[in-house]
């Protein structure tokens, strides 16, 4: 692999990908080879079928490995959010004499909130907001002098069970495994810095799974996972018009809320079998569907609610709304705030399904970046 080249394995709740890339010009991202599979998702924090899950992701191994024409030797492997724990802190360090701060400063102040727990495994941490001894509140202090230096910290943990089911599925290869939070990957980079300085809500909607951030500056405050999606609004096309799942889905993506002149009914053909669809009855259960992932949302949203948070859009992401066209429109009304779609700028990713990928990838590239000449040489960054 190319010593500019980072892999990135990104786990979605109905699929999953393998991209491998580097950096372009203008922050883009130039891509050698990548690969999608199917497999069953996940629920309650387990996977339905970790045995389903290996077969996919060597599948895709496998393809991209042949199409790159070598071995992997790291890989950067996405954590989504309901393998995800998130724990904030407020940490603070002194120092003897005033000192000039940077990267040893900083690890010291991450350090001091570092805590073992069961069942989980830390992968990261960041900090939402840096306040120095004189009280100047900063997003990065390196590089300024003070006698201490406090932050509200974001500590981020994976679960033991994620982390034995992808090091199981990689036992017998020699790829070094590197854990990334899926969603502080992909707000940090479809929401400017700027944005983020102050509170900003993100919701992330997959196929069978939607987590949603309250993020501040480099961290999230609080997080929260929820099994609504895509998918369960069409099982409730499947229960209620007698078609199979497939077809469902299918039908699903082709809606439309709110389209003022639409016949009573519409045939949709699958598998050799003609379906008469009433429209308004059709639009009523999409709506439904969509009330449950505004439920769980509007139950976090006021739990975070506040004066700093007032009139504070909810930036949305994921393919959980892919040709499900008013949705968006739906969820504002129900919110009663505003909400507002996000995609990677790229040509051909554009797309809120390719967030977490185009996400993962820009953190993954940086990772590797910071990582040193040095490190790389011992551990196999970049092949």
């Amino acid at each position: 692999m190319s010593k500019k080249s980072v892999a990135v394995l990104d786990i979605r709740s109905s699929e999953i990908a393998i991209f491998v890339g580097e950096r372009g010009v203008n922050n883009t991202f130039v891509f050698r080879a990548s690969k999608t599979e199917p497999y069953g998702g996940y629920q309650d924090g387990e996977f339905y079928d970790a045995a389903e899950l290996s077969r996919a992701v060597h599948r895709a191994l496998d393809a991209v490995e042949q199409i790159c024409g070598e071995k992997f030797r790291a890989l950067y492997v996405g954590v989504p959010g309901e393998f995800t724990l998130v724990v904030p802190k407020e940490q603070m360090v002194g120092f003897p004499k005033r000192t000039k701060i940077g990267a040893r400063e900083i690890d010291a102040l991450f350090d001091s909130g570092k805590e073992e727990r069961e069942g989980y495994r830390a992968i990261r941490v960041t900090s939402m907001i840096y306040t120095t001894a004189d009280n100047r509140r900063v997003a990065d202090p390196t590089g300024l002098y003070s006698t201490g230096l406090s932050g509200v910290l974001s500590y981020f943990y994976c679960t033991e069970y994620f982390a034995s089911v992808i090091e199981k599925i990689f036992e017998d290869t020699k790829i070094a495994l590197h854990f990334l939070p899926t969603q502080l990957a992909t707000a940090c980079y479809l929401i400017p810095p700027e944005t983020r300085d102050e509170y900003a809500f993100f919701l992330d909607v997959g196929f069978l799974s939607s987590t949603v951030c309250l993020v501040l500056g480099g961290g999230i405050l609080a997080q929260y996972t929820y099994w609504v999606g895509q998918g369960q609004i069409a099982v409730r096309l499947m229960q209620k018009f007698g078609i199979p799942y497939e077809g469902a889905v299918q039908l699903l993506t082709r809606s439309n809320l709110y389209l003022k002149r639409e016949a009573k009914s519409r045939e949709f053909f699958f598998r050799g079998v003609n379906y008469e669809i009433p429209t308004d009855v059709f639009v009523e259960e999409v709506k439904a569907g969509l009330d449950e992932i505004c439920e769980q949302v509007s139950g976090f949203l006021e739990e975070c609610s506040g004066k700093e948070l007032d009139m504070k859009p909810l930036y949305v992401t994921g393919e959980g709304l892919d040709g499900i066209r008013g949705a968006l429109e739906h969820l504002s009304k129900r919110l009663n705030c505003v909400c507002e779609q996000l995609a990677p700028d790229l040509p051909y990713y554009n797309k809120p399904s390719m967030s977490s990928r185009i996400a993962l990838t820009d953190m993954a590239y940086e990772d590797y970046r910071m990582s040193g000449k040095f490190f790389r040489l011992l551990n196999g960054f970049g092949g």
